[in-house]
């Protein structure tokens, strides 16, 4: 007998305990509502191309062609095992901007095409040019030659 009245007092003060977690008052009604509207107008992180990589056929010599930005913002592009470029990348007013070390035409930036691995889609220059491309998983460039 006393064991079932230990058993039945510990049923009791767990039941009570509960009843205790229930009766907790409920959050401010303002305070949710200011969570949901921070949740909603929250800053989307910034667009970043380090770490990406990305298959595309090159405009001008019509080969298709890996690009792959490091997470330093170093670019390396290359065909096949051909070495076809490289340089620097940064990310900067929504475009993706390359300056490459193998020649002095300057900056060349291109829309962000906001892509996800495994998608395609298509990219605009500064100049016009449009350039259909897919990004790939980060590929770390093949060492220069």
């Amino acid at each position: 007998m006393h064991k079932i009245l230990i058993v039945a007092a510990a049923s009791f003060a767990i039941a009570g305990c509960s009843k205790e977690k229930a009766a907790e008052p409920a959050p401010d009604a303002n305070v949710a509502a200011a969570d949901a509207n921070a949740a909603m107008t929250a800053t989307p992180a910034a667009f970043t191309i380090n770490e990406t990589s990305w298959e595309y056929t090159d405009i001008k010599t019509k080969k298709p062609v890996q690009l792959s930005v490091d997470g330093s913002g170093n670019y390396v592009v290359w065909s096949g095992a051909e070495h076809v470029d490289h340089g620097t990348a940064v990310s900067k007013d929504g475009k993706a901007c390359f300056t490459s070390a193998m020649n002095k035409d300057g900056e060349k930036c291109w829309t962000d095409a906001k892509l996800e691995v495994g998608a395609s889609g298509e990219t605009v220059s500064d100049k016009g040019d449009k350039l259909a491309l897919k990004r790939i998983a980060y590929v770390v460039a093949p060492p220069m030659k």
